[in-house]
This record gives structure tokens, sequence and C-alpha cells, in this order.
């Protein structure tokens, strides 16, 4: 798992209108990074509303939210338009960026073992540096924590 203080992993990946979104672009900004494992979950979907709900709370601490998942850019469109997502969705299809992030995991469900997104969020900095990391996050009060921190940050 990823360290308070390094560098954040690099990365360019396409969004749910498949333009390309690299974290090199957003240097200067603080970014939200969270991982997610499915769209259109209901887990997955009340974090992404929070989010979207919180969104100018983020803006005025000049933050980018980005949520990443293996979904298809496609599939990212659809949930956005279905659950009127103002975030950003990245498509990390082969589960690199879930890898260079430690998140992809083998999970235990039910009795039965198979890899997948462990949901955890990180705090970029400005400077490129992970500043905080959440795992296994639960998604109820995730979002105003995530603020709350940013804003102590970021002051």
């Amino acid at each position: 798992m990823l360290e308070i203080g390094i560098e954040a992993p690099k990365f360019c990946l396409p969004n749910q209108d498949e333009e390309e979104i690299c974290l090199r672009d957003l240097s200067g900004k603080w970014v939200v990074l969270y991982f997610y494992p499915k769209d259109n979950t209901p887990g997955c979907t009340t974090e992404a509303c929070d989010f979207t709900e919180s969104l100018p709370d983020f803006e005025e601490l000049d933050t980018i939210v980005l949520g990443v998942s293996p979904d298809t850019p496609k599939k990212h469109r659809n949930f956005i338009e279905k659950k009127n997502l103002a975030i950003a969705l990245l498509a990390d299809e082969d589960k690199s960026l879930c890898k260079d992030y430690g998140v992809w995991q083998l999970k235990k469900f039910m009795g039965r073992e198979n890899m997948g997104v462990v949901r955890s969020t990180f705090i970029i900095s400005p400077d490129g540096k992970i500043a905080k990391v959440w795992t296994k996050v639960r998604v109820k009060n995730h979002v105003s924590d995530v603020k709350n921190i940013l804003s102590e940050l970021s002051s």
C-alpha cells in the first residue's frame, strides 16, 4: 500500500467521454482519487452521489475529484447519466492503476475468493505526493471525512 509523502503513481486514463486524463495535467491542484469496484452497485452509487453532492465544497478547496474502476468509458457514461453525476470517472480496464495504487487485491465474499478492487481513497497534494490514504472504505460519512482532512491539509 502507498504511504503518505511518497510520489503518487502517475497515470493517464480515459474518462467517461474517452478523453485522456493525466495526473501530470493536474499539477498544482489537490486531487481526490477514489477507487471503487463497479458502476451501478449500491455502495458505489452512494459514494459517487455523495462526491457529486459535495463537489462545490471540493471546488472551493481547488480540488479535482476522480473516481476509478475497471469499468469501460461507456459504462461510466451510462452510470453518470443514470445517476446525474458531476464527477469524472476513469476507466482502468486493464487494472494497471488499481495495481499501482495497491487496491487490486484478493477479496473474500460469501465464502468465495476473487480478485477485485478494495474501495480506497487517496488525496494527492498539488506537488504530486500522497497526502492521505483510506483503505477498506466504508461509504457512510466517508466524503465528509475526506472534505475535513482536505480542508486541514490545504489550509
